[in-house]
């Protein structure tokens, strides 16, 4: 999972602070590189490990030159975390691409082997985007480039899409062409579409994100999420090209409403935050016919809030602030290793006694991983006197791992894979476990189609399997 944006305006002005803003609106989407390409005449770049606020100083800002530009900010699913693999990638040829994505490509080892053997390329990074790169300038190569048509770069990206399977939503800039967005053939990673008008001479800027709340932040519209398979191109003249390319049945990630996005988002038309507040409340029929009876609900900080707000709602009783959370401490889920996760979260949380001792405690996390975390938030609330633990998961049980983009371990290390709910509740020490059911998150989201594969082993992108078996024995071995 990680963070894109892209800006092209028809005045002229740098694009440079749009894009730093707007990366830092979604810093909550990556946390372990960040990069920016901009073009005037050629392409600008600067890129680095880090927080935006690290990688890019007035310096960067002022070189960065263009009215067109693209941005990333990295969160390691696949390849290394070294420098040489943070985002954006560019290619000179043809016209000059500058790309970035949100995702994760399946079959990489097939288009690494096609790249080289067809068109003798040989990608100099373990980052799947080169491959989404290469495999869409490889495409591009075949038209007649001196008749450039808006038709080409459909039929290019048509082409990629084909060949290119998994989760991915990309913006590209075409040198001295435009700015071009496109996404998998089942629209599994979000990316939405902005605009802004100049108010005293009504020249358009417009903007892609990977969330709306960006485009809060700079005053945009926004105007539409582009849909599976679908590619937009905006044109030197800022003439709007959209055309569904290939598209298959659509499958949107759920967990980026679940846990990912930002709560004050607008992702496929539906506010995060009511989102979670909805699935608290179909926890509550849960509690209710578990026969609980909780004397307060209180959330883990920050992604169970409003899941929290909604059982709270359902059972009509309290919700109560039971943790202080310490802000400078990132996101515990995309951390590296189990071991500095279990760091961030004993300093990432402290209990408030006089909310905790002497009560019956519901307490909401937006998911069990790995069950480790949530033993470490019992332990906590144990200590700073619960009379009872009931831990509640958002999610339902998560027993296969995620490959389109979000960093779910192996098998093997899903606690929900090999244990069952009384199993895992007596494992991370609670007195009972609540999940939300793959039924009632069906039930919710009855009008998007949406990726369950990380609790039903349904993955709808052909050939998951197969990677997943390639991705786990490769980890295995690494370790």
């Amino acid at each position: 999972m990680c963070g894109i944006v892209g800006f092209f305006t028809s005045k002229g002005e740098p694009v440079v602070r749009d894009i730093v803003s707007g990366l830092t609106a979604l810093q909550h989407r990556g946390q372990d590189a960040a990069g920016i390409v901009t073009f005037e005449d050629t392409f600008h770049i600067k890129k680095g490990l880090g927080l935006v606020n690290g990688v890019f100083k007035k310096k960067h800002i002022n070189r960065l030159k263009g009215n067109i530009g693209i941005g990333h900010v990295r969160y390691t699913t696949q390849g290394s975390g070294d420098a040489v693999n943070a985002q954006p990638f560019f290619a000179n040829y043809p016209f000059g691409l500058a790309m970035v994505h949100n995702g994760n490509v399946t079959n990489f080892h097939e288009l690494r082997t096609s790249l080289y053997d067809d068109y003798h390329i040989l990608p100099d990074t373990s980052n799947d985007l080169e491959l989404i790169l290469y495999t869409f300038a490889s495409e591009l190569r075949k038209h007649d480039l001196k008749e450039f048509r808006v038709s080409d770069i459909f039929d290019s990206v048509k082409a990629t899409q084909q060949k290119v399977k998994g989760a991915y939503s990309t913006i590209t800039v075409i040198a001295n062409k435009g700015l071009l967005v496109f996404t998998d053939s089942h629209g599994i990673r979000p990316v939405v579409m902005g605009r802004k008008t100049d108010e005293q001479t009504g020249e358009m800027t417009y903007g892609f994100a990977s969330e709306s709340t960006c485009f809060d932040y700079l005053g945009y519209e926004v105007i539409d999420d582009i849909k599976p398979g679908e590619a937009v191109f905006i044109d030197n003249n800022m003439t709007v090209h959209r055309q569904s390319c290939y598209q298959e049945e659509q499958a949107f990630c759920i967990f980026e409403h679940i846990y990912f996005a930002r709560e004050d988002s607008v992702i496929q038309k539906k506010l995060v935050a009511s989102e979670r507040v909805r699935m608290g409340k179909k926890l509550g029929e849960r509690i209710k016919a578990a026969g609980l009876t909780p004397d307060i609900v209180i959330d883990v900080p920050s992604s169970g809030y409003f899941a929290a707000s909604g059982l709270a709602e359902s059972l009509g009783i309290p919700y109560r602030r039971g943790f202080v959370k310490n802000n400078h401490i990132g996101r515990s889920f995309i951390a590296p290793t189990q071991k500095e996760r279990e760091r961030m979260v004993r300093q990432k949380l402290n209990p408030i006694g006089d909310v905790i001792k002497g009560k019956k405690i519901a307490v909401v996390d937006d998911s069990i991983v790995r069950g480790t975390t949530s033993k470490r938030i019992v332990k906590l609330l144990r200590n700073a006197g619960a009379e009872a633990v009931y831990f509640i998961s958002a999610a339902p049980p998560i027993k296969w791992p995620c490959i389109y983009g979000i960093d779910m371990a192996v098998s093997t290390e899903l606690i929900a894979s090999n244990k069952t709910v009384e199993q895992i509740a007596d494992f991370i020490g609670a007195d009972a476990l609540v999940y939300q059911t793959v039924d009632d998150l069906k039930a919710l989201y009855a009008d998007l189609p949406i990726c369950m594969a990380c609790f039903t082993g349904d993955y709808p992108v052909e050939g998951s399997l197969d990677a997943l078996k390639v991705i786990e024995d490769e980890r295995m071995k690494s370790r």
